[in-house]
């Protein structure tokens, strides 16, 4: 059974029974994080396969990644960044992928909890006791390409592009072709949360949501460039309680190389190509 949710900083109280995660680049990492925590770098998150980098890992890099972490099934996890949640949505997402559906995404991430009062570690942070871990692989939260094709033309699923509207029209290019999936919703990940509360979710976020038509009876298929803004919105979505939510980890820097897939470019109202 599922048991994720958020927490606020004010609330948290870390304790060794917890494992918590900070994504980030280590230096960001080494200059402030939440006593205790330990820390996990977006590299070790993704495949970093050209062209479409953003796939998840092999299973040999992922064992050594939770391995590393001490990890064990009965462990509850928490999870946080410096950027809002794009980084934690994604090591969340993960956590989905080897079947552990016992998380937290703590809001706003250390810009929150610096802005809460709360007390900074520097350093190197906690080495957890290595384990050893054989993981099975959950694909129900992983979309491929051929998930999205089938996507496009069936009203009972949604295609949800997280990336800046420029891109989604086709005026910023990341890829031998600009564009998005014909059909797909836009909603940027900007939206998803707040830079005047320390980027905390948005208060309105299941509203918005649903003004674009991405709503828990739809199954959902989340993407942006790299599957590295799409930890947020998919993040968004499990916290939303939305039972089919899937992410394309090939995203657009997959799709948008491949020569048999159709783009649409333009507004919301693309015709395809």
């Amino acid at each position: 059974m599922d048991d994720v949710g958020l927490v606020e900083a004010e609330a948290f109280e870390p304790d060794s029974s917890l494992l918590v995660v900070h994504v980030a680049e280590a230096p960001a990492f080494a200059a402030g994080h939440i006593p205790g925590s330990v820390h996990v770098a977006p590299a070790e998150l993704v495949g970093g396969l050209p062209p479409a980098t953003g796939r998840l890992p092999d299973p040999g890099r992922l064992n050594a990644l939770f391995g590393r972490l001490g990890y064990r099934p009965d462990l509850e996890i928490v999870a946080y960044d410096d950027e809002g949640g794009g980084w934690a949505g994604r090591f969340l997402w993960t956590l989905d992928v080897i079947g552990h559906r016992r998380w937290r995404y703590l809001n706003g991430g250390i810009q929150a909890w610096v802005a809460a009062g709360r007390p900074v570690e520097r350093g190197a942070g906690r080495q957890p006791s290595p384990t050893s871990v054989a993981l099975d692989i959950d694909s129900s939260p992983v979309a491929e390409a051929e998930d999205v094709l089938r996507a496009i033309d069936d009203p009972e699923q949604v295609i949800w592009d997280v990336r800046s509207l420029a891109e989604y029209r086709g005026e910023r290019r990341a890829a031998q072709r600009a564009g998005h999936v014909p059909g797909a919703v836009h909603l940027d990940w900007l939206d998803l949360k707040n830079p005047r509360d320390r980027q905390r979710l948005a208060p309105d976020v299941e509203t918005l949501l649903g003004q674009r038509g991405i709503t828990a009876d739809k199954a959902v298929i989340t993407h942006c460039q790299t599957h590295h803004r799409s930890g947020l919105s998919y993040l968004v979505g499990r916290l939303l309680g939305f039972p089919r939510i899937r992410a394309y980890h090939g995203s657009w820097s997959e799709w948008g190389n491949r020569s048999d897939l159709p783009v649409a470019t333009g507004g919301p109202e693309a015709t395809r190509g």
